[in-house]
């Protein structure tokens, strides 16, 4: 592997490589899993939907899109199997987009993936080192958000 090449590029590029090696990697695996149909993009979604569900306005104003994109990604993913619309608890005319069992095994699989990214990372760099760069991450991203680490968490590509 030629270091040299990677030497020379910005932090931002840097940045941008190693995300993609991850996402291309997690959705490899997530294929061999049998979830190939899931999206980079799908893995926002998911992450909205974890707590308890979101209406596709919340999903809209999440992820920056519009509301009839995300009315689009949601009948795929209700076609795939992986979340399902319900009766809103509190807005009889509204729904609420919940994960299905499906939805949360595929969340399982990318958080276990993901692990294991990390810890190769780990075993690659140094557990001091891997913790001393997510701190820093975290500290840049933290300042560069204005206090608010995760108000923003949107597709980049």
């Amino acid at each position: 592997m030629n270091h040299q090449v990677f030497s020379e590029l910005d932090l931002t590029s840097l940045l941008s490589l190693s995300f993609s090696a991850s996402i291309h990697e997690l959705h490899n695996r997530l294929s061999e899993l049998g979830f190939g149909d899931i999206r980079p993009v799908h893995g926002f979604v998911f992450k909205c939907l974890t707590s308890n569900g979101a209406t596709g306005i919340e999903l809209a104003d999440h992820l920056g899109i519009t509301k009839q994109a995300v009315s689009k990604m949601v009948d795929y993913l209700e076609k795939c199997g992986y979340v399902i619309r319900k009766a809103h608890p509190t807005d009889k005319r509204g729904k609420i987009i919940v994960l299905t069992e499906r939805g949360w095994l595929v969340v399982q699989a990318k958080e276990k993936i993901l692990t294991d990214i990390e810890q190769r990372w780990i075993e690659n760099i140094g557990a001091e080192r891997m913790q001393m760069l997510k701190e820093d991450l975290t500290k840049l991203v933290y300042e560069a958000n204005e206090g608010n680490l995760l108000s923003r968490i949107r597709p980049v590509w």
